[in-house]
């Protein structure tokens, strides 16, 4: 395929393709029709014939080369491969493209500190599964850590203590090694009900950028939990632009996270018979 991808690279040598595919032609009759000249128009089709693209048929002292469609067919095939697997991620291309709008149009808003100071979030999502299983999705680092982060973000620390006073913590990384760091404490807990914390995003140098004060409620319901998530933001500098233009897709891309995971994880320590009837 590297080879085919690198011969249909050049200009002429698609041109010439294209003449051979009306009919087999000598390489002076397609010389003549491309206006190189004869060596030129040979150096091609001999770099057509080293990928299997085209066959050369020694007549005399005339060469005439003819298309050979078997290889075209296999590149064809898996052009339309990458056009369909295009397709099936165009839901993220989408998301890409209305963070980029939403950070235009926070950046206009964004004329002075505590620009966005008072904005509020709401998330609602049922989720398949016990309440204790998603109450210990929040509380323990390592199933906390499996999820709290949107892609292709990777998690490096994160806490979040289930008592006042307690340590909340997340860091993360992106795919080129960036590093980003929130910290903060909780406010208030009600085993397996009520999570009332505040956390703040900071820049390199460790200044609050934002802080965002949640208060996640845990119902019962009949298809698993209910789960509410309430947050709003304080102490927003003009440099938490990108942070602030990505919260309402990053959270939707953080609890599809959770629900995949309390759906489709078996937690040890937990009552499978439990869960399973969740």
């Amino acid at each position: 395929m590297d080879r085919i991808a690198s011969a249909l690279g050049d200009g002429a040598r698609w041109r010439l393709l294209e003449l051979l595919a009306e009919r087999p032609r000598s390489v002076g009759e397609l010389a003549e029709l491309t206006g190189l000249r004869q060596p030129q128009t040979t150096k091609h089709l001999r770099t057509l014939a080293q990928a299997g693209l085209v066959t050369v048929f020694p007549l005399g002292q005339r060469r005439v080369y003819a298309i050979e469609t078997q290889p075209l067919d296999a590149f064809a095939r898996r052009l339309a491969d990458l056009v369909g697997i295009a397709g099936a991620q165009a839901g993220e291309r989408a998301v890409i493209a209305r963070y980029r709008a939403a950070i235009d149009a926070e950046a206009a808003l964004a004329d002075r500190d505590r620009w966005a100071d008072g904005r509020r979030f709401c998330f609602d999502r049922v989720l398949p599964a016990d309440r204790d299983v998603v109450w210990r999705y929040w509380v323990e680092p390592d199933l906390l850590g499996s999820w709290w982060a949107p892609s292709p973000m990777t998690v490096t620390d994160c806490a979040l203590e289930p008592v006042p006073h307690g340590r909340v913590v997340l860091d993360y990384r992106d795919a080129e090694g960036r590093r980003y760091r929130s910290a903060g404490e909780v406010t208030a807990a009600i085993v397996p009900e009520r999570l009332e914390f505040r956390l703040s995003v900071l820049d390199p140098a460790g200044a609050v950028l934002f802080t965002g004060h949640y208060d996640l409620a845990l119902t019962m319901a009949e298809a698993g939990t209910h789960l509410r998530l309430g947050l709003t933001l304080t102490d927003t500098d003009t440099e938490a632009v990108p942070f602030i233009a990505g919260i309402e897709t990053g959270w939707q891309q953080v609890l599809n996270n959770l629900a995949a995971a309390v759906g489709g994880i078996e937690i040890p320590g937990h009552d499978s018979e439990k869960e399973a009837q969740s």
